[in-house]
Order: structure tokens, then C-alpha cells, then sequence
């Protein structure tokens, strides 16, 4: 099994003992990116673009090359593609607010997924709201998957938009985004992926995924918090209008005028996190280091055991049946709340998430309110499957 040696992460090597799986949640940060920020602010913290002495100078330098780095990460055609954000979160919702309001009008459609976490529904359906447009939900089938004939089936000449996870963040599903993209643009609409659960876990190429917008967080990549990525085609963005207002993104203000920045400062008000486009930068060469193709070829495996003996397990109903799945794993043991199985896990030195997961929809259409999730990445291997197994069977025996 391909695993890292515990000392390149301080918080395993600290505790030996744990056996964390919660990082759909957010990964645990190697050492390389915890001393990339330290070096930055010891040796070239400043405000970026305001100032032309040498400190500041040095500053930008390190956060227009971490901008750098993520386009060639992602295989994004120019840098001037990425925006800064907080998170996946707030990239969402600044695609959701800008996208509406330049290309849609009253009546026009967007599809979300019933697998999409609130971060992509909630922000697309405030824009509905507030525009006038309609919000329709992709269903799953069975097996946890979409289907495109049930796409098709949704399609009607207002759609002007789709968006959805490539990975499924509670059911592991990876979705088949090349063949959407095809479908979605044949009929002239746009396609927003929310990548928060792929970027750090795959070979990830926006051109030949096909998408026209992509977001993603640092910290469920090695990165640390408090910064994410929006990747939005140059062409659209060029005609997309601010999300917020303040400094950076304006080029003049009077008192009767205001004229913008262009692309991406137009979309990053305010002052940057530089540290983190600094640390995230740090967790690129440190995934590049180890071979995207090995790490998701390993994790595949890990998906395929953890299926195979969470299934085994009397009384537990595990969800979801992708053919191609990551290794996320969401559970429930008969008679037991979620909260109090994680309870008990955690007792044996096991960390997992307990909750809606921020996907109330899709857990309604499984039949659920509450379940487990194990979520495992590069730290991982079948030991910790096994454990998780040997608790669980622990589990049912006590509170049976």
C-alpha cells in the first residue's frame, strides 16, 4: 500500500495512535506546507501590489507565483484564469452571483444535483430567488450515480446552466464530467464543477475535463485553510461582473464614476491571503512530488477494499455503489445514531464525521436524517480500514 511516512505530517507523527478519516472534511498538512508559511511570514510578509519597495515587491512575487502555479496545476490555459477565494465555498458563490447576473434573465434554468453539497445549492438558489429563475434537481439512481438520460429528461431550451460535484462527498461517486460537459455545451449552457473532493485526489486538467468553471479548496488538498481557487474560462470571465466591491479590484474611483480591474483582480476585493496562496502553492509541489496517477490509482484500491469489507459488517447499510468511486465511505449501523457511533469510534482513537454533511437532499433520498462518513486520503492504507472494521464489530456488539 502507498503511504507516507507519519513524520512528514507533525499532527500524525504527534499522535501515533489516530487513525484519521475525516478528510473529505480537511486533510492533515505535511510538513513542506507548514514551512512554507513560516518561512513567509519570517522572511516576506508585506501587503502585495501597493508598494514599491523590495519587501512588498518580494510579497507579490510569492503570491502571482502561487497564482502561477495553480493554473499549471490544473492545466489552465493562462494565469490570469485564477481567482483567489476563500474557499470552495465563497467561489461558488461568487460564480453563482456574477454568472446569473450577466448571462441569465427571468425564467432561464439552472440544474443542480441531488449529491451536491449546500455549498453549490444554497448559493445557486439564492440567485434564483433573486433573479427569477428556476433551480431543478438532477436525481441519482439507485446505485448513487447520474444518469444523463435523466438530464435529458430535465432539459428544456431555459436551462442555461448545470452544475455538480466531480466527487461526491458523501457517496464517493466520481461523476463523469467529460461526457456532461459534452451534452451541456451541445445545447449551449455553461457547466460549473464544484472539485473539492478531486483536485488533491486525482489527475485533474480542466481542458480535458471540459467544464467552464471549476472551484476547489486549499485545505482538503494538504493546503492549509482560508483559501480556495475559482478557475473560470477566459473568454467568460473577461465579461463577468464583481462579486464584492473595495480595493484591489477597481482600476479608478471618483466621485461620479468607477471603472474595474481586470481579470482576476476585478474578483479579488480586499486584501489577499497571501500566506495561503503561499501555503497552497507548497501543497501542489508536494502532490506533483508524490505522482498524481499513483495517488489515485491507490486510493481506487482503498475504495474497492473499503466497499468490500464495510459491506460485510451485520447490520450496517453503507451508501452508495459507483463503479468509479473515491474512497468515501458513509454508513449506518442499525439502531445506532450516527453521533453516538462517531462517539464511539473516536474512543478508539478513530475520527470520522457524523451529520448531514451538508447534503440534506441527498441524505433524504437515501432514506436518512443523519449517517457516518470515513473519508480516506494518502495517509491512509487497509490497516486503517481494518480498524475502522474491528470498531464497528465492536460497535454492534455493545450497543446490541
Amino acid at each position: 500500500m502507498f503511504t507516507l511516512k507519519t513524520g512528514r505530517f507533525p499532527l500524525l507523527e504527534a499522535n501515533p495512535n489516530l487513525v484519521y478519516l475525516d478528510n473529505a472534511s480537511t486533510t492533515q498538512k505535511p510538513e513542506p506546507v507548514i514551512r512554507a508559511i513560516s518561512e513567509y511570514y519570517q522572511t516576506r510578509n508585506a501587503n502585495v501590489h501597493r508598494a514599491v519597495y523590495r519587501l512588498a515587491e518580494a510579497s507579490t512575487y510569492a503570491y502571482e507565483g502561487a497564482r502561477n502555479r495553480v493554473a499549471r496545476f490544473i492545466g489552465a490555459s493562462s494565469s490570469k484564469e485564477i481567482v483567489f477565494t476563500r474557499g470552495t465555498t465563497e467561489a461558488l458563490n461568487l460564480i453563482a452571483h456574477s454568472l446569473t447576473r450577466t448571462f441569465l434573465h427571468p425564467g432561464d434554468v439552472i440544474i443542480v444535483t441531488q449529491m451536491d453539497h449546500h455549498s453549490n445549492i444554497v448559493p445557486f438558489w439564492l440567485a434564483a430567488r433573486e433573479q427569477g429563475l428556476h433551480l431543478r434537481f438532477w436525481p441519482i439512481t439507485q446505485t448513487g450515480e447520474l444518469d444523463i438520460q435523466d438530464l435529458e429528461t430535465l432539459w428544456s431550451e431555459q436551462v442555461r446552466v448545470v452544475t455538480l460535484p466531480h466527487v461526491s462527498n458523501v457517496l464517493g461517486t466520481v461523476n463523469p464530467i467529460p461526457s456532461v460537459a459534452s451534452f451541456v455545451h451541445e445545447r449551449g449552457a455553461f457547466l460549473v464543477l464544484d472539485a473539492a473532493q478531486s483536485v488533491g485526489h486525482m489527475p485533474f486538467d480542466v481542458s480535458e475535463l471540459g467544464c467552464d468553471m471549476a472551484a476547489f479548496s486549499s485545505h482538503k488538498m494538504y493546503g492549509p485553510m482560508g483559501i480556495g481557487v475559482l478557475w473560470v474560462r477566459e473568454q467568460i470571465l473577461d465579461s463577468l461582473v464583481p462579486y464584492q466591491g473595495g480595493g484591489e479590484m477597481i482600476a479608478t474611483v471618483s466621485e461620479t464614476d468607477i471603472t474595474f480591474n481586470e481579470p482576476p483582480y476585478r474578483f479579488e476585493a480586499g486584501t489577499p491571503n497571501v500566506e495561503g496562496a503561499v501555503g497552497l502553492a507548497a501543497a501542489i509541489d508536494f502532490l506533483d512530488s508524490l505522482d498524481r496517477e499513483k495517488i489515485w490509482e491507490e486510493e481506487q484500491k482503498l475504495a474497492r477494499y473499503g466497499a468490500e469489507v464495510l459491506s460485510d459488517i451485520e447490520h450496517l447499510t453503507l451508501y452508495g455503489e459507483a463503479a468509479i468511486r473515491a474512497p468515501v465511505f458513509t454508513f449506518n449501523l442499525e439502531g445506532v445514531h450516527s453521533h453516538d457511533l462517531a462517539q464511539f469510534l473516536d474512543s478508539r482513537s478513530i475520527a470520522v464525521r457524523s451529520g448531514h454533511h451538508c447534503a440534506q437532499p441527498l441524505l433524504h433520498r437515501l432514506g436518512a436524517t443523519s449517517a457516518v462518513r470515513a473519508s480516506l486520503g494518502i495517509c491512509n492504507s487497509k490497516e486503517d480500514l481494518d480498524r475502522l472494521v474491528d470498531a464497528l464489530e465492536d460497535a454492534r456488539r455493545y450497543f446490541q
